[in-house]
């Protein structure tokens, strides 16, 4: 049986920590219009949709699902990568990977899939993988170079507090797109590789009060590597698939991170 729109809005407010009259609040608009509207006894408006959607702050891609419930077409395109406005995006992005360097730099989707790198991080990433390893497994992810049992694992000095933190990053990107099965799905497949850990590696690997971040600490033929990931978002985009795109770039943590860093980017 197909979710209404109703049903899809309530499930929305509840993750959002909102009551009726909370996103009532929000949104402007009256408590019993918010209950008509999940009840059924009252159909939205294409501008209401974008206006609650926007209120609960539902990423690009579900307020199109949330206007296919209610009857309407998608807002949001979804562009393919050949698409002549994309492309250009591409370069324009690909332009600021470079900028990046002697720094890593590459940029995932919402599925946590490689789509672009500089050359310091194709070179990094080549350094944590063990030389037998097969890339295929991977699938240019990742979350499976990370957390496979063939992955960066050996490299990795601080492994279980890296791949702790990054299961923690993919259940809130869970618990923030609720309904988004691929996600779940990815969840799922982390927790598996995770599983012979048992359940206390995300509290035994949380940071303490005293940690601001929790670093990669990478073994390299040159040295022990130590950098801090930060990610930037696209601001202001209208296409869902470049709101779901995120930059990470690794800085160099110490003053040898940052000359290894410039090393490896000289080749």
């Amino acid at each position: 049986m197909a979710v209404t729109f109703g049903e899809k809005l309530r499930s929305w407010r509840t993750s959002r920590h909102f009551s009726q009259l909370g996103l009532a609040a929000e949104a402007g608009v009256s408590q019993r219009h918010i209950s008509f509207l999940e009840t059924g006894r009252a159909k939205p408006s294409r501008e209401m949709v974008i206006h609650l959607a926007a209120a609960l702050n539902v990423p690009l891609r579900q307020r199109n699902e949330l206007l296919d419930c209610a009857g309407f077409a998608p807002a949001y395109r979804e562009r393919s990568p050949d698409d002549n406005a994309m492309r250009q995006i591409h370069d324009v992005l690909e332009r600021l990977l470079a900028a990046h360097d002697p720094y890593p730099a590459y940029i995932v989707d919402r599925l946590w899939n490689l789509v672009a790198a500089n050359e310091v991080a194709t070179r990094v990433m080549a350094m944590a993988l063990p030389p037998e390893a097969d890339p295929a497994i991977f699938g240019g992810n990742v979350v499976r170079l990370m957390l496979h049992p063939d992955g960066a694992r050996h490299a990795v000095v601080n492994w279980e507090a890296v791949a702790g933190e990054m299961l923690r990053r993919l259940a809130r990107d869970v618990a923030d797109q609720p309904g988004d099965e691929a996600l779940a799905e990815l969840l799922d497949e982390a927790q598996t590789y995770l599983a012979e850990f048992g359940p206390g590696l995300l509290a035994e690997t949380a940071p303490s009060a005293e940690e601001l971040l929790i670093p990669i600490v990478l073994s390299t033929p040159i040295g022990e590597l130590e950098t801090f990931t930060t990610i930037a978002t696209i601001g202001a985009p209208h296409d869902d698939t470049l709101e779901e795109l995120r930059i990470e770039t690794l800085l160099p943590a110490t003053d040898e991170a940052e000359q290894m860093l410039r090393k490896i980017a000289a080749g």
